[in-house]
């Protein structure tokens, strides 16, 4: 049971009467008549327990788009409801009215639109809806908590999707659809045609050029069904926020564009987080649209606050391919994680893999290393210093071990990765 405000007025407005009547007998009856007024409000509220609630709710939204969340509420009594429904999402689902009255009929159906806006990524939950039934005089409530789950899974918002025409442009460039032509030891033969001024000469059929009695060069595609690899750490160091997102957000924005890009190409893409073991996994010879099972099993993804252990890369790796691939892998360039961790097990991988290792750089350790002034500026930019000459050292060393490395602000690693790995595939090392 509940009570309004209007009970708690009717009390404060009796008060001047007992004011006028003093005396237990006054004081008496003006609370038997509040008892019984609320009582048969009460009474002939529509009892909550006949209501029927079900949900129409999309099964996933992006972060940064809006949604609706529709409850009908069915009213199978004999009598007609006048209630406050509250629809219990979490905060970070951002409903702007989860509180509504509602008026319905006896024997009819109403909607209630609860509109949302998620403020993060991940499985956003409700899991039941209060409902307070007021009685006519809307004195007293009947008030349940009803069980109706929810859930609503909110995907990356793929803001790097802008970059995504300008990469496949160059992919179809490589694929011969431009006069760009291109040479390589991993590509396929394409075609013939006749030799232009400034054209390899590595490149001359001799065999064909003495049939047509005209110099004439082989063309190069790229291949295709390659084997696309991207592990992306989900360990502490993903939770270090650069700007206004975690490193593991920016990572994921990095894995949907290199894997739509590569998909797009003709390529086999298989993505797998992991720290100390593998959080999510999707495989290449899955069904349906590669964008939508990568945002899919990214979602819910968040950092956790221990260790990776880069000794399953090699294995996991090895149990989706056993070819050579493009192994890419999404971590920090943190001196003390990589050399005790990756270090050890990046020359397994180099044996049979091309390995890039891509990192987001934080822009603010360049602005503390010009900062000055103050002592303790001084000493800010002295290990900012510090910090960058560790990262830059780390990544000459995976370079000189053979391994690529992207190292960009968090807006530029996505594009500056699919540059990386359209480089690779023009190169014919795929």
């Amino acid at each position: 049971m509940a009570v309004s405000g209007r009970l708690v007025l009717l009390a404060f407005l009796g008060a001047g009467a007992v004011i006028l009547y003093p005396g237990t007998a006054s004081i008496l009856l003006w609370l038997l008549f509040l008892a019984a007024a609320a009582t048969l409000d009460l009474l002939l509220a529509a009892p909550v327990k006949s209501l029927r609630i079900d949900r129409r709710l999309p099964d996933s939204v992006r972060l940064t788009e809006a949604t609706v969340g529709t409850l009908v509420v069915r009213n199978t009594a004999g009598r007609p409801l006048r209630a406050v429904i509250r629809d219990a999402w979490q905060p970070s689902a951002g409903a702007r009215d989860p509180e509504q009255r509602l008026a319905v009929p006896a024997g009819e159906a109403r909607r209630m639109d609860v509109h949302l806006q998620p403020a993060r990524r991940g499985v956003l939950t409700s899991s039941s809806v209060a409902v307070r039934s007021f009685g006519p005089l809307g004195l007293a409530a009947r008030q349940r908590t009803l069980p109706v789950a929810a859930q609503l899974r909110v995907l990356p918002p793929f803001r790097s999707k802008r970059h995504l025409p300008s990469k496949l442009r160059r992919l179809r460039e490589l694929d011969g659809n431009t006069s760009v032509q291109l040479r390589g030891a991993g590509t396929e033969f394409d075609s013939l045609r006749e030799y232009v001024r400034g054209d390899d000469v590595r490149s001359i059929d001799w065999r064909a050029t003495a049939r047509r009695r005209e110099t004439v060069v082989r063309t190069w595609r790229p291949e295709r069904d390659r084997r696309v690899v991207i592990a992306l750490d989900t360990s502490r160091t993903s939770a270090a926020r650069i700007e206004d997102e975690p490193r593991l957000d920016t990572g994921i924005e990095a894995s949907l564009l290199l894997g739509v890009l590569a998909g797009s190409s003709g390529d086999r893409v298989d993505f797998l987080a992991f720290d100390r073991r593998i959080r999510a996994r999707v495989d290449s010879g899955g069904k349906g649209n590669m964008l939508s099972r990568l945002a899919t099993a990214t979602a819910p993804l968040t950092p956790e606050l221990i260790e990776a252990d880069f000794s399953l890369l090699p294995a996991a790796v090895q149990q989706i391919s056993g070819r050579r691939s493009l192994v890419v892998l999404i971590t920090a360039l943190d001196s003390g994680a990589l050399e005790e961790g990756l270090l050890p097990v990046l020359p397994r991988l180099l044996e049979k893999h091309v390995v890039v290792v891509a990192s987001v750089r934080d822009p603010g350790l360049d602005e503390l290393r010009r900062a000055g002034g103050t002592t303790s500026s001084v000493f800010r930019a002295a290990a900012a210093e510090r910090a960058l000459l560790d990262r830059a050292a780390m990544g000459e060393q995976l370079r000189s071990m053979g391994a690529e490395v992207v190292d960009e602000p968090p807006h530029e690693l996505p594009p500056k990765l699919a540059d990386m790995y359209i480089r690779l595939k023009a190169a014919g090392r795929l």
